[in-house]
């Protein structure tokens, strides 16, 4: 910056040294030389000047940001980074995160001695606080506008988690924490066929692993005992229309990653949606679950009914029947049946009543361990505060024709409970648009 700052200087002398004579002149009595070359290193002096101011400024730049700050540069085009340097938001494209933490204190009129409940999925710890579940969620949804490929992971921890996946005699211990983990693929017919491969939960119940997501705070019998939790496997979902959709199933079977035989479990899904108030949906599975042999094959048939007559009321029903396993001491196969009603009634925009009446009957102790059947009603009163955290409390009595709820050190064939849960939810795609 020096050099051209003298360069200039040297310039602007020699254009100045002149004769004496010379000076005196008019522009009108110069020699037309003198005056083209007067005007040329004028010319070149306003060059030299707007070069050095550049420099100036860029020094000024340079020693701004080596003081950490941001330089303000107006009118300054960024380059475009290279093309071949992939960009994080381009990895990832359209994928959303989300999740939430969900923990309890439950309360068991019985005092049992082991400060636990019975007949639960989730929430078993009583007279003390527990964690129901923490859970991360990536997912991607496949579309024929941006990419016909997608994924979903999703990793929990806590007492639904062991219980999700306790059953699974893989040996994997990496899996203890995975909820789902598929790759999806949009095919190219009709209106598009999804196929999804990998661990994912299953299509059967009216309640599912997240409490947000359903009515009541703690899962019902059926979705207890009636049905799996997850499959390992293949799964193929077309929909004809918006009334229609088929889904079929290939899949290991029943809460296993690593099949514990070399047959396989088929499933059929139809979803119906005959109004806008009304939506049906049909789930068939079946196929061998029982150690190395492939015989005795598993069945199971799950229907679920919703019905919102208006947007503050919502109905449910959902009945489940099982059968074609073998154990000892039962003559032909065992089997299980249960149905629920839920009702549903939203006092506000935080406020909702809901009610759970089940009944189910476990024929020949295959599902529970012992031949019974049980009675179920579940009250739950739900307030959401703020738009992140989702509040229940919910009053629950069962009863068995069986005493196989603890009371104290011994047995009742009556449990009552009272639990105050709490879910903290987030999602990324809050305030996207």
């Amino acid at each position: 910056m020096r050099r051209v700052f003298f360069a200039a200087v040297m310039m602007f002398c020699s254009a100045i040294s002149v004769p004496p004579g010379c000076a005196a002149q008019t522009s009108g009595d110069a020699p037309p030389d003198l005056t083209r070359r007067v005007q040329e290193l004028e010319k070149q002096l306003e060059d030299l000047r707007g070069q050095l101011a550049a420099l100036r400024n860029a020094g000024s730049l340079l020693g701004t940001a080596a003081r950490g700050a941001t330089p303000a540069i107006t009118n300054a085009v960024p380059a475009a980074p290279p093309a071949t340097s992939p960009s994080l938001s381009r990895l990832l494209g359209n994928t959303t995160f989300s999740g939430f933490v969900d923990m309890y204190y439950s309360t068991n009129f019985n005092q049992p001695a082991a400060r636990t409940a019975g007949l639960r999925s989730f929430d078993v710890n009583s007279n003390q606080f527990g964690l129901n579940l923490v859970e991360l969620v990536a997912d991607r949804t496949p579309d024929v506008n941006n990419s016909r490929t997608g994924y979903r992971i999703a990793l929990g921890f806590g007492q639904a988690m062991n219980a999700v996946n306790g059953s699974d005699a893989g040996g994997l211990n990496f899996a203890q924490y995975l909820k789902e983990a598929y790759f999806s693929y949009l095919a190219p017919v009709g209106k598009g066929l999804q196929v999804d491969a990998g661990k994912f939960v299953t299509p059967h119940g009216a309640e599912v692993i997240e409490t947000r997501d359903n009515w009541n705070y703690s899962r019902g019998l059926l979705f207890s005992y009636a049905i799996p939790y997850y499959h390992f496997g293949m799964r193929a979902r077309y929909s004809f229309s918006d009334k229609y959709s088929l889904t079929g199933f290939f899949v290991n079977g029943w809460n296993n990653v690593v099949d514990n035989n070399t047959g396989k479990t088929y499933g059929l899904g139809l979803g119906w949606n005959p109004t806008k108030k009304i939506s049906v949906a049909q789930n068939y599975m079946a196929g061998p679950e029982q150690g190395a042999t492939n015989s005795n094959w598993r069945q199971l048939s799950d229907t679920v009914v919703t019905c919102t007559p208006n947007p503050r009321l919502s109905l449910m029903a959902n009945y489940d029947y099982g059968r074609g396993d073998r154990v000892a001491g039962v003559k032909g196969p065992v089997y299980w049946t249960g149905i629920a009603g839920y009702v549903r009634y939203a006092l506000g925009e935080r406020y909702a009543l809901a009610t759970r009446y089940e009944y189910y009957l476990d024929h020949d102790g295959f599902t529970t361990g012992t031949a019974q059947h049980i009675h179920g009603f579940t009250g739950t009163f739900q307030r959401a505060i703020a738009q992140h955290l989702l509040t229940r409390l919910e009053f629950r009595r069962d009863v068995s024709n069986q005493p196989v709820f603890a009371r104290g050190p011994g047995l009742d064939k009556a449990q009552n409970t009272f639990a105050a849960g709490m879910v903290y939810m987030f999602d990324s795609r809050e305030g996207a648009n």
